[in-house]
């Protein structure tokens, strides 16, 4: 009888401990989470047209267009919850979802092996291809040809972005001097107006702003990187988001084989630049 007493009190102990686990459990999905507050947090720094930009035409979340954010809307429409849109500058995007402080970020996000380690990534949900090089004043277009061309030059990029990492990898103080800015169009303005010399940048983007803008243009110098930096992703907080990062990647899958992103990035390029935003 004793014996009998002891193995049911152990085993309503190790339900009771299961039923805790479970519910544990539960508490840190993320996916439940948003699910049961009735919308999901996005965080996005919206000046990097097409992917995201502001029209000032529009009001509250409305304001934010481009195709990242059509990614975001797909993404919560999944889910059946609304789309809370925060505006950032690109390294509190950062700093933000790795926190956990958003449910996700989309805002031209690279993959790289620190951003991997800080933060889980999706899969790749738009392919740039054409990499990571310099944007420079056109006159300047055969000084700047590799980074050994580099010694005299004021160097610019963005705070927390890819191309900071690139920099620090390849030049690493190989140069006159080198300057942060919050946002990638500031750099480029920077290079324009004769603040710096090179912009260190992803080429997709820098030449959609020299063709919009003129006086600027991209040597054929690239960086050599991981094939997987040269595309875009969804980062989300690495606790609890295995489910989430299991539909968002389900939504990847679906969106990349009806090509809508490649039609988003179309559409937003015009879109844009009929606004005046480059």
């Amino acid at each position: 009888m004793k014996k009998m007493i002891a193995f049911l009190l152990a085993a309503i102990l190790v339900l009771g401990c299961t039923a805790c686990g479970s519910k544990k459990d539960e508490g840190n999905d993320r996916l439940a989470q948003i699910k049961e507050k009735g919308y999901i947090e996005l965080c996005t720094e919206p000046y990097f047209a097409p992917f995201e930009y502001v029209d000032p035409t529009k009001t509250g979340d409305d304001q934010y267009q481009g195709m990242d954010m059509e990614v975001a809307k797909y993404i919560a429409d999944k889910l059946g919850v609304d789309l809370k849109i925060t505006a950032l500058d690109f390294t509190a995007v950062l700093a933000g979802v790795a926190d956990g402080k958003y449910d996700f970020a989309i805002s031209a996000i690279a993959y790289s092996p620190e951003r991997a380690e800080a933060m889980r990534l999706s899969d790749v949900y738009y392919a740039t291809n054409t990499g990571y090089g310099f944007i420079v004043r056109s006159e300047d277009v055969g000084k700047y040809t590799d980074i050994d061309s580099l010694k005299d030059a004021v160097v610019i990029t963005q705070s927390g972005s890819v191309q900071e990492a690139l920099y620090n990898q390849y030049v690493n103080g190989a140069c006159k001097e080198f300057k942060l800015v919050a946002n990638m169009t500031d750099g480029y303005l920077a290079v324009s107006e004769g603040k710096a010399d090179v912009c260190i940048c992803s080429t997709a983007s820098a030449s959609l702003y020299a063709q919009a803008n003129g006086g600027l243009d991209i040597p054929d110098f690239r960086f050599e990187v991981d094939p997987n930096m040269n595309g875009v992703c969804v980062a989300m907080p690495t606790e609890g988001t295995e489910s989430l990062a299991e539909l968002i990647n389900q939504c990847i899958a679906e969106l990349n084989e009806s090509g809508k992103p490649e039609e988003w990035y179309s559409q937003y390029e015009a879109a844009a630049a009929e606004l005046g935003i480059e």
